[in-house]
């Protein structure tokens, strides 16, 4: 069982232990996807591509990110393990509807004038902070780790949406530095995860902020 299905004080009880294809560890392909394509957005958002130009990162958003995210969910649907499952396919709407924004503004797909891609843009950007907030506190029984990652997940998603509002460039880079964080730590949950798959020690994840 996963660190964050062994620390939910809710969860139902164990399934049957499942064996064959569907047996393992989901988060460790959520993970490393989740990683990937959060240092795409993170770089992207910092200035590494010129104008910032938000399409740059879609091909690894879209093949890697959203796909592998989405697999996880089901996998850990497979598995029994609802609060994974709740995290990775909230996190893989999050990617792919990110990714059909992108392409729908730029192709005109949604029939979004002009004058409202801002508002387009804030209202999206809103909708997924109101989301990711509630994530967060739902889920304050998880090690301190995860509950770090969805805050900057959340400060990300915030200073995104006040660089839109205001065409402030300094809000978004901002947006990218807390990106790159908690894309550094999703590296240290794989490490950990890894470790423990390999059989070897997991790394601290750091106590539950609500026991």
């Amino acid at each position: 069982m996963t660190a964050v299905e062994g620390s939910a004080a809710t969860q139902e009880a164990a399934a049957p232990a499942v064996t064959g294809l569907m047996a393992g560890d989901p988060m460790m392909l959520g993970l490393p996807t989740f990683v990937v394509g959060s240092y795409a957005l993170g770089l992207t958002l910092v200035g590494q591509v010129p104008g910032g130009l938000l399409g740059a990162p879609l091909p690894i958003i879209m093949a890697a990110t959203a796909a592998g995210l989405f697999i996880t969910t089901f996998w850990a649907i497979a598995v029994g393990q609802s609060a994974v499952a709740s995290v990775f396919g909230i996190f893989a709407g999050f990617w792919s509807s990110f990714a059909i924004l992108v392409l729908g503004l730029t192709h005109a797909w949604f029939g979004v004038t002009a004058t409202a891609v801002v508002g387009t843009e804030e209202m999206f950007l809103t909708a997924w902070l109101i989301a990711i907030v509630m994530l967060t506190l739902a889920t304050l029984r998880l090690p301190l780790v995860f509950t770090a990652i969805f805050t900057f997940v959340d400060l990300a998603l915030l200073f995104v949406l006040l660089g839109v509002s205001s065409a402030s460039t300094g809000d978004l880079k901002t947006a990218g530095v807390f990106a790159i964080i908690f894309a550094t730590l999703g590296v240290y949950c794989f490490f950990g995860q890894t470790a423990a798959a390999t059989g070897g020690k997991p790394l601290p994840l750091g106590r539950p902020i609500i026991h």
